[in-house]
């Protein structure tokens, strides 16, 4: 679902929230920390670390605000093709520069929105030890600040359906962190009255978003330890 503009439309992720709200609290028994921590309005940018096949669903139903995740085009298959596209997610071809994908991404953020995103670029050992250069630019592009987000599944093999997976109704905890900008000192200006974000520090050179890269990485990372020791536990 998408607007005149080929953004994708807020209401399709208004009904992804849903879906998930009803799905990941039916299936598992998240716990969720910190959301308060997400701006309430504005352009907003959630950066997840990818240990599970859930982590996306698990955020579309526990985040404070509807989602628009960047989602690799080999999930968009039979009938998750016009799905994914109905509820408002981004569809990206990780092989090239998705210029497509980038424009619906920062449409997103330009109509003050929150995008929702997997920095390491693929499902691993989430612990954010890889992160590419394509959270800083959209970062820095569309002016939005960065929430960093943990969750953190039950490593327990017992119960398990599918191995990607958590077993059924186990706790899977969901730590929003502060929200903090890509470069330190990087303000975005605002429109009058609105309270919505427009444009970004400006500076998209290969030097400032290296800088941003390794402040970002030095954030996630320090959020997800924080995560591990308030949850008593590390993924």
């Amino acid at each position: 679902m998408t607007d005149a503009t080929g953004t994708p439309s807020p209401r399709g992720a208004a009904l992804g929230r849903g879906i998930g709200i009803g799905l990941m609290y039916g299936l598992f028994k998240p716990r969720v920390l910190g959301a308060w921590r997400v701006p309430a309005a504005g352009p907003v940018i959630l950066a997840v670390n990818h240990s599970h096949n859930i982590d996306g669903p698990m955020l579309m139903g526990t985040a404070p605000r509807p989602v628009h995740f960047l989602i690799k085009k080999e999930a968009f298959v039979g009938p998750l093709d016009p799905f994914l596209h109905g509820i408002g997610q981004i569809e990206v071809d990780r092989s090239t520069a998705d210029r497509t994908a980038i424009t619906r991404a920062l449409g997103v953020l330009e109509s003050g929105g929150v995008l929702g995103i997997f920095p390491e670029g693929t499902r691993g050992d989430g612990d954010f030890a890889s992160l590419r250069a394509g959270l800083a630019y959209f970062a820095l592009r569309g002016g939005a600040p960065i929430v960093p987000v943990a969750v953190l599944g039950s490593t327990e093999r017992r119960g398990r359906l599918i191995s990607a997976l958590p077993p059924l109704r186990s706790r899977v905890d969901i730590v929003f962190g502060e929200a903090f900008e890509a470069l330190e000192g990087a303000r975005s200006s605002r429109e009058g009255g609105g309270g919505r974000r427009v444009g970004g520090s400006g500076r998209r050179t290969r030097k400032a978003l290296d800088e941003a890269t390794l402040r970002i990485q030095d954030r996630l990372t320090g959020h997800l330890e924080h995560a591990g020791r308030l949850t008593g536990r590390t993924g």
